[in-house]
């Protein structure tokens, strides 16, 4: 679906991508539209450009685009590949002028999964490279706003008792990720396990889990301190897909990631930030969308779809776990970033619990997942996320007391 035909035969190459040639000349063109799309869109809502971005990525997403979203990262930064004629290896970079970038320097900063760390590592460096770079053009710091934060993030370091070039070298980390051996954000963790209060609950984990800085030979050393003021002057987070085989409703890493991003920035600057998704699945026509649309696009297209109800319900008890997990990973999101609306609680208890083929066949492959969307979605209106009418709440909360004597207090289902 993305034009990569060398890939057949399976079992013609060992390897899906070679990371030296990341980014590819197209991805670079897919990564240039993708950030102008997003800059455009924010000074169309905001008024200004953003001065501070952050960006997720993925190792997998990056191997099947070959590397779209590092080269968003670079374009933001203004700075482009180096390709050695004839291998398309990336050899180097050069930083692009002003006058042909046509607006500021933007810093961005990259939160990477575990998985990119581990198989493409070269690549964090790279980003590292180019930061560096950046911040020693001699530019105006209105044109060059990596130079102008890590100057202030330097000095700022040095009276605290830094020297100058070390202050310099922190004050310029721009990759963070998870510590060496480790993987995931840990918001899926405390929220499944209701193991926290409030947003500043959610963006001490996600600092916790992510604030291990890479580059400059630096291998995930835990900087939480740098990573947090990072968080604290984004104006924009973005995270790009690229096929619409998965979405955001499809793992609960999506909002972890993601969502994690947004709420940390908005505990610790007071301001939840522009989010965007940037969509490229159809590579001749990549389009930008905020982290609400994209929410209404899945559930409108799949997660109330009639038609994808009836597709699980043909896979039994698999089917059955796999609705009331994307109800959980929309209750996830909305815990991070609060872009479900009553309207979407109200048609998934309609269609899943208060439907009455749909929860006489949970009924019978599995209670327990008829009991957690019940209790799930009680719990939105007990918490004031969702002003349900009488009536629904009236019919969940009947429905989970029929259903509690079938459900052990462990979880697990009597026979």
């Amino acid at each position: 679906t993305s034009g990569r035909i060398d890939i057949l035969p399976t079992g013609r190459n060992f390897y899906g991508v070679s990371p030296d040639t990341l980014p590819t000349p197209i991805a670079w063109e897919l990564g240039v539209e993708l950030a102008e799309q997003a800059v455009s869109r924010f000074i169309a809502e905001e008024g200004h450009y953003p001065e501070s971005v952050g960006i997720v990525l993925w190792s997998d997403s990056n191997m099947r685009t070959n590397g779209q979203c590092i080269a968003e990262f670079l374009y933001l930064l203004g700075v482009r590949p180096v390709w050695q004629r004839g291998s398309r290896r990336v050899i180097g970079l050069e930083v692009l002028p002003l006058a042909e970038l046509q607006r500021p320097r933007i810093d961005v900063t990259a939160r990477i999964s575990g998985l990119f760390r581990d198989t493409l590592p070269q690549l964090a460096e790279l980003m590292d490279e180019a930061v560096m770079m950046v911040a020693a053009q001699e530019e105006s710091e209105a044109d060059n706003f990596v130079r102008r934060h890590i100057r202030e993030d330097s000095e700022a370091l040095q009276a605290e008792g830094a020297s100058a070039d070390d202050a310099w070298r922190s004050a310029a980390f721009r990759v963070f990720g998870d510590a060496p051996g480790t993987y995931g954000s840990g918001i899926n963790v405390v929220l499944d396990s209701k193991n926290w209060q409030d947003e500043k609950d959610l963006a001490d984990v996600y600092v916790r889990w992510g604030g291990h800085a890479f580059g400059g030979g630096v291998r995930g050393e835990y900087q939480p301190e740098l990573f947090k003021k990072r968080l604290a002057v984004m104006d924009l987070t973005v995270k790009n897909e690229e096929n619409h085989d998965t979405n955001i409703l499809s793992s609960d890493d999506y909002n972890g990631f993601h969502g994690g991003m947004i709420n940390a920035v908005k505990s610790l600057s007071g301001k939840a930030p522009q989010s965007y998704v940037g969509d490229s699945s159809n590579r001749g026509n990549p389009a930008m969308r905020t982290v609400a649309e994209e929410m209404k696009r899945v559930v409108r297209a799949e997660a109330l779809n009639p038609k994808y109800i009836e597709g699980l319900m043909k896979h039994g008890y698999k089917g059955a776990m796999d609705m009331a997990n994307r109800l959980n990973i929309s209750f996830q999101w909305d815990a991070t970033s609060q872009v479900m609306e009553d309207w979407m609680y109200e048609m998934a208890a309609r269609l899943y619990c208060l439907n009455k083929d749909v929860a006489h066949w949970l009924r019978e492959q599995s209670p327990l997942a008829l009991y957690h969307q019940c209790r799930l979605l009680l719990e939105t209106i007990e918490t004031g996320r969702w002003q349900a009418k009488n009536r629904t709440r009236t019919a969940l909360s009947a429905l989970a007391d029929s259903l509690a004597d079938a459900v052990e207090e462990d979880g697990a289902v009597r026979a």
